[in-house]
């Protein structure tokens, strides 16, 4: 029996809810996601490339396409009018415990300190839990991140005593700690 999550997810998947549309990338977005990512907060807290110039943004997209074909990670933009990205939130199974769905995400440093992420990831996982079979789901996030702490607080996540998750990034290894969530807490968002 398998018991790894599903992660084939409807193809262009929209989830609408708190103000937020999330929408998955497209093409179009090349030079969104260079003012996003193309940030000193974004590089140092994610693996992204930096600098995160076009190029980058053109390899980025081509991973997330296919990752999505093959069933290994949905990335949405974050939008509040269904077209323009103001972040990103993404699905993908847990490396540690492959029972998992992992969330991660990030928002542009023009659109922070409005509540974005939470309510992103707060959408997601509702979807999430609801959807893909996951046993529960997890952030991993550096201890040092407050801003991420914070938005795993505020969407019902829980820090779990367990070891720290080690991550490569930039050629360094990253303790991450490890939150969880295993309930919906909202309203139907699909």
């Amino acid at each position: 029996m398998d018991i790894r999550p599903s992660l084939a997810l409807p193809p262009g998947l929209r989830l609408e809810g708190d103000g937020i549309r999330l929408r998955e990338w497209s093409t179009d977005d090349v030079l969104a996601l260079v003012e996003l990512y193309d940030d000193p907060e974004m590089a140092r807290w994610t693996p992204v490339a930096s600098p995160f110039d076009i190029p980058a943004a053109h390899t980025y997209l081509a991973e997330a396409f296919a990752a999505r074909a093959q069933g290994r990670k949905a990335q949405f933009a974050i939008t509040t009018d269904g077209v323009v990205p103001r972040g990103e939130v993404l699905l993908f199974r847990n490396q540690v415990d492959e029972r998992d769905v992992e969330l991660a995400y990030g928002v542009g440093a023009a659109h922070r300190g409005q509540g974005l992420a939470s309510r992103a990831v707060r959408l997601v996982s509702d979807y999430a839990l609801r959807h893909t079979g996951a046993r529960r789901l997890v952030l991993c996030i550096e201890e040092g991140n407050t801003a991420s702490r914070a938005v795993a607080r505020a969407t019902g996540f829980t820090l779990v005593d367990t070891e720290p998750v080690l991550r490569m990034s930039r050629g360094r290894e990253v303790p991450l700690q490890t939150w969880a969530r295993t309930h919906h807490t909202g309203q139907p968002t699909d």
